[in-house]
């Protein structure tokens, strides 16, 4: 695990905050009738225009800016001509390099008027997070994290995807730690100050299974249910942690 020095932290914040406020630019723009791909030039643009490059683009081949998940895809849907519905929810990935250093978050919006069970998914979906931050402190064990996700989770009735998990942020997208949001707590290694990862549960509406589709990239739920994504960036501190991906 790569600890990072105060003036790590400081280019963090701000990789982390062009993401955060290239969330508020597509909240703006985030209608019945929008492309995942006009989404995508948005957000290029801006994270572009802020100094930034967009760490998805080309990352491992993938070709978009940010992941574009409608409904039942889980995660790393490829923004393209489809046009956003009333009523669909979509999950929207989003990475920022700032000199050399990544910021990662993840948010899931409704388009339009949207189903109270589709509410609820989305608020869970974030709550899970703020539960399992509440046991990211210092001195604490990884899975303490993972396991408040799951309970919090399945005591809504709801899974958590298990192929999938979240991650060490700094220098690269991908550090170590293994990040998963299921677990049995007092597992994994210790929390120490100045460790970043990146916290993000995904939620599934019916069971956890999920598949990869044609394109090597769309996770979908393997059922076909609606599947919610939250995720920011933090740093363990001595005291309570710091969301790097907020505003």
């Amino acid at each position: 695990m790569y600890i990072k020095s105060d003036r790590e932290l400081e280019l963090m914040r701000a990789a982390g905050r062009i993401v955060a406020e290239t969330f508020e630019k597509l909240k703006e723009v985030i209608k019945p009738g929008i492309t995942t791909k006009e989404l995508d030039h948005i957000a290029e643009r801006f994270i572009r225009d802020s100094k930034g490059i967009p760490a998805f683009l080309g990352y491992g081949g993938y070709p978009a800016s940010i992941c574009a998940s409608v409904n039942e895809e889980v995660v790393h849907g490829i923004p393209g001509r489809r046009m956003l519905k009333e009523g669909d929810i979509v999950g929207i990935d989003i990475g920022a390099i700032y000199e050399g250093y990544y910021g990662d978050a993840a948010r899931t919006f409704g388009v339009g008027n949207v189903s109270e069970k589709a509410k609820r998914l989305i608020e869970v979906t974030k709550n899970s997070f703020y539960r399992g931050i509440t046991m990211a402190v210092e001195g604490k064990r990884l899975q303490d994290i993972s396991h408040e996700i799951q309970t919090y989770v399945e005591s809504n009735g709801y899974s958590v995807v298990r192929d999938l998990v979240g991650h060490g942020i700094g220098k690269n997208m991908h550090e170590e730690p293994q990040v998963p949001n299921f677990g049995e707590s007092g597992k994994g290694p210790r929390l120490k100050a100045g460790l970043t990862i990146a916290i993000e549960p995904m939620v599934n509406e019916g069971r956890f299974h999920v598949r990869t589709l044609s394109d090597g990239w769309t996770v979908v739920t393997a059922d076909g249910s609606l599947s919610a994504h939250y995720e920011n960036t933090i740093a363990i501190t001595v005291g309570e942690p710091e969301i790097l991906t907020l505003i």
